[in-house]
């Protein structure tokens, strides 16, 4: 019974560190950025279309975030991010686009987020699965 009660304390005693540290990493000094969703599922496109999502993120931090670069792997891969400074619990928009053309298969597109957060690269990814075009003739 001694055991039993000794388990106890001990796992309730590791319980609350773990807590306690987790808030601790919840409270950052300086910007950090946090995306809503750090990927994207096209599923299966035809070879030539272009495709479109926006990844929206906030500065979580507690000063201001600045984007200095976002890069991509490849020219068929183009994006569009704001250039001005993001105030703590400001959101913004990373618009990724994908030209399928001269693709085949599955994709997946890397996108560096470079930033003066304390997370200072960042990487959200498009993922697609590029089929050949279909015949129009039919």
């Amino acid at each position: 019974m001694k055991k039993f009660f000794l388990l106890s304390a001990v796992v309730l005693l590791s319980v609350q560190l773990f807590a306690q540290n987790s808030q601790q990493a919840e409270a950052v000094d300086g910007p950090q950025i946090t995306f809503a969703k750090s990927s994207h599922d096209f599923g299966d496109i035809e070879q030539g279309d272009k495709v479109s999502y926006v990844f929206e993120f906030e500065n979580s931090g507690t000063e201001p975030l600045i984007l200095s670069n976002v890069l991509t792997t490849c020219g068929c891969t183009a994006t569009s991010w704001p250039r001005e400074p993001l105030a703590p619990g400001e959101g913004g928009e990373i618009a990724v686009s994908f030209n399928s053309a001269g693709k085949m298969g599955k994709q997946n597109k890397v996108v560096t987020v470079v930033s003066n957060a304390v997370n200072a690269q960042e990487r959200v990814k498009i993922i697609t699965n590029v089929l050949p075009k279909k015949d129009s003739a039919q």
